[in-house]
């Protein structure tokens, strides 16, 4: 598996590539061609022109949750004349607000389908010859996320947003499994968990996107830390959602490292 970061918080020096506060990855397994998460707007697009991605080729696009920095970018999806399947949450194109402010997709279901085939799923659903959607994430760590951010509209009335739509993806290879996320609102630990769970296999190699921390004091960053030096896994991205502090706060324990636009992993 080939992965390519279209847009990411961070670009790198004198590499001339836009940023923007989201994240889109463009995905090659086995011949299969997939976009993870649209970002904010057309950057990913922009960035991809650069860096000589034809998005016309796309199989699919998978999305990690519903958010606007993840799924902003969905308008701007070039035309490719035939289905392009899209793989998400069921809950994912809900209406989400925090305070006043819209912070969902800019395209409803309705509109979402007449673009792309959809497939909406809480089950693990593969979307490659290696690569699997987690659907929605079994929460088992108390520490992981227990709190709302912002609302979401439910039938007629509005309700905290635990973002339940929150899901990522899984790569299994022959020397273990990799973590594609794009927020982690369901505790990155869970998102590992899970991810064993679905594949069976224990051994992780490697985990890159947004792990939503962000105070280095809090028992969440603290019990996270204590999970990856257990886990001890060799490869770590954190990026996105991370603040410079809990992401120097793991490379004190566990190295990490730098991401931005035009990275490119192969795992």
């Amino acid at each position: 598996m080939k992965l390519t970061v279209l847009a990411d918080n961070n670009t790198y020096i004198d590499r001339y590539y836009l940023g923007e506060p989201a994240v889109s990855y463009f995905i090659e397994d086995e011949g299969a061609l997939l976009l993870f998460d649209l970002g904010y707007s057309d950057v990913y697009v922009k960035n991809a022109c650069k860096l000589g991605i034809d998005l016309t080729g796309v199989d699919a696009v998978v999305l990690s949750h519903g958010h606007d920095d993840h799924t902003g970018g969905l308008a701007a999806f070039p035309p490719v004349g035939r289905p392009v399947k899209l793989y998400a949450h069921p809950r994912v194109f809900e209406e989400k607000r925090s305070g006043q402010l819209a912070i969902c997709s800019p395209l409803r279901e309705e509109a979402a389908s007449e673009r792309f085939d959809l497939c909406l799923s809480r089950a693990p659903v593969a979307v490659s010859p290696n690569l699997t959607f987690l659907g929605e994430i079994e929460r088992t760590n108390g520490f992981e996320n227990q709190a709302p951010i912002g609302e979401c509209r439910c039938g007629c009335g509005w309700r905290p947003d635990y973002l339940l739509d929150d899901s990522a993806l899984v790569y299994r290879g022959a020397e273990g499994i990799s973590i594609i996320t794009g927020c982690s609102h369901a505790g990155i630990c869970n998102i590992i968990e899970y991810a064993k769970r679905v594949t069976g296999e224990r051994r992780v190699r490697g985990v890159i996107g947004g792990f939503h921390l962000f105070d280095e004091h809090s028992e969440q960053l603290e019990r996270t830390v204590e999970y990856l030096k257990r886990e001890r896994i060799p490869m770590l991205y954190p990026c996105h959602c991370t603040s410079f502090a809990a992401r120097a706060a793991i490379h004190r324990e566990i190295p990490v490292q730098e991401v931005g636009v035009g990275l490119t992993l192969t795992w």
